[in-house]
């Protein structure tokens, strides 16, 4: 798949978050993950959240995700307050509009990678001839159309994370959500599916990652530092947009 050059413009707002917190009670203690964060993501963005161990960036992954809701502030997906959604909204928005791709892919061991890959839209009430259909596309689009019946363990670790990555668009979603998407893949592997988040920037997509490692969110043309629970710098990689300009 090529890609085209630099930055993508960006398209409509999609998340927009204001002074947000988390705090967790443990015993008697209460733990402050998210102390005030505000962030706005606008589709065809490529995102790194990036921090160290108990800086938020896992709260925060979980907020934007749908997965959890903050303490207190404002949280607007596609301009609806997500404080105001009940449990099944928030698994609608969770399965239509979000695609999660995780370290640790995630799959079922016993299904094929077509079934994983379907697994959205059977909870979205896709009819069964349509789900084939999407998902063997979307398999094909991501280099695995010659791997639709094999299970996961008859895959290597980056092609189980390429039906990961196929499971997280099949539905469509306004924003990939991935969370350590390399983390269980050698240095080579870990390029290879780099590459490939690359290209769905390039297609329009809306990736965001989460990730502790700098050579990593370099790939992407804004990084977000998070440090004990607050934003502590918002910043673009102009350099990411120069070098794919030059390819």
């Amino acid at each position: 798949m090529k890609t085209s050059a630099g930055i993508r413009p960006p398209g409509p707002l999609v998340i927009d978050i204001e002074n947000i917190t988390k705090k967790y009670v443990m015993g008697e203690e209460t733990i402050h993950a998210l102390r005030g964060v505000t962030l706005q993501i606008h589709r065809n963005e490529y995102l790194a959240i990036m921090g160290p161990s108990g800086s938020g960036k896992s709260t925060l992954m979980n907020m934007l995700g749908c997965l959890d809701t903050p303490s207190s502030g404002r949280y607007e997906f596609n301009g609806k307050s997500v404080s105001d959604m009940d449990g099944d909204e928030l698994a609608d928005i969770r399965n239509r509009e979000i695609g999660f791709v995780f370290q640790t892919f995630n799959l079922l061991p016993r299904s094929t990678s077509l079934r994983n890959v379907e697994l959205p839209l059977i909870y979205a009430g896709i009819d069964p001839e349509e789900r084939t259909e999407r998902a063997t596309q979307v398999l094909s689009d991501v280099g695995l159309g010659d791997r639709l019946t094999h299970k996961p363990n008859e895959l290597s670790g980056g092609q189980r994370q390429r039906v990961a990555v196929a499971r997280a668009l099949v539905n469509n979603p306004s924003i990939i959500l991935a969370d350590e998407p390399t983390g269980n893949l050698d240095s080579k592997t870990g390029e290879e599916i780099m590459a490939l988040f690359e290209s769905l920037y390039q297609q329009g997509n809306t990736v965001i990652l989460v990730t502790h490692e700098a050579d990593i969110a370099r790939h992407a043309r804004r990084s977000i530092h998070l440090r004990d629970g607050v934003v502590e710098s918002d910043t673009f990689n102009q350099d990411v947009a120069a070098a794919v300009a030059v390819h």
